[in-house]
C-alpha cells in the first residue's frame, strides 16, 4: 500500500511539472531601450509545442491600425491572408519558436508591425534576483544573422495593463 501510494505521488509530481505553464508565458509589456516608456502590451503563449506572442495594445495608436508596413506575406506566418492587411492588435507577431529548455526558446521569428522587416527571435525568461533584474524579464532579441541583432528587456504585467496600453 505504501508503496502504490509513493508512486501515485511521483506520478503526480511528474505530470505537474510537465503541465505547467512555462515562465515565458503571459503577459508582458515592451519597453522602449532609450525612453523606458512602455510601447506594447503582449501575449506569449504556446500552441502546437510552439510559442507565440500577439500584441494586445500598442501605445499610441488606435484599437483598428492595420500592419500596412509589412509584406503581404512572410514564410510560415501563422495566419492566413494578407500580413500587410491583417491587424496590429491580436496578430501572432512572434511565431513558431521551439523550446530549447524551460524559459529558453528559439527557432523561430518575429515581425516588427511597424516596419515590416522580420528577424530571427530567441526569447529568454530572467527572474528576477533583485540585482540586474529587479523584476521578472524577458529577452526577447531579434537578429538578422550571424549574431548581429539587438535584445529588449520586457517586464512581466497582467492582462488588465497589457490591455490597456494606449
Amino acid at each position: 500500500m505504501k508503496k502504490e501510494i509513493l508512486l501515485a505521488a511521483i506520478f503526480v509530481l511528474i505530470v505537474g511539472v510537465f503541465l505547467a505553464a512555462d515562465p515565458v508565458e503571459g503577459y508582458w509589456v515592451s519597453v522602449d531601450d532609450k525612453t523606458g516608456n512602455p510601447t506594447a502590451g503582449w501575449q506569449i503563449y504556446q500552441s502546437g509545442g510552439k510559442l507565440y506572442g500577439k500584441i494586445l495594445g500598442v501605445v499610441g495608436y488606435p484599437p483598428d491600425v492595420k500592419a500596412d508596413k509589412c509584406k503581404e506575406s512572410y514564410p510560415n506566418f501563422p495566419v492566413p491572408g494578407k500580413v500587410n492587411q491583417l491587424p496590429v492588435r491580436g496578430t501572432p507577431w512572434i511565431f513558431g519558436l521551439t523550446m530549447d529548455k524551460p524559459g529558453q526558446w528559439s527557432g523561430g521569428n518575429v515581425v516588427d508591425p511597424e516596419t515590416g522587416n522580420i528577424y530571427k527571435c530567441r526569447i529568454t525568461f530572467r527572474a528576477a534576483d533583485g540585482k540586474r533584474y529587479k523584476v521578472d524579464t524577458l529577452e526577447m532579441r531579434g537578429e538578422i544573422g550571424l549574431g548581429i541583432g539587438r535584445s529588449q528587456f520586457w517586464r512581466k504585467s497582467t492582462q488588465a495593463e497589457v490591455e490597456g496600453q494606449r
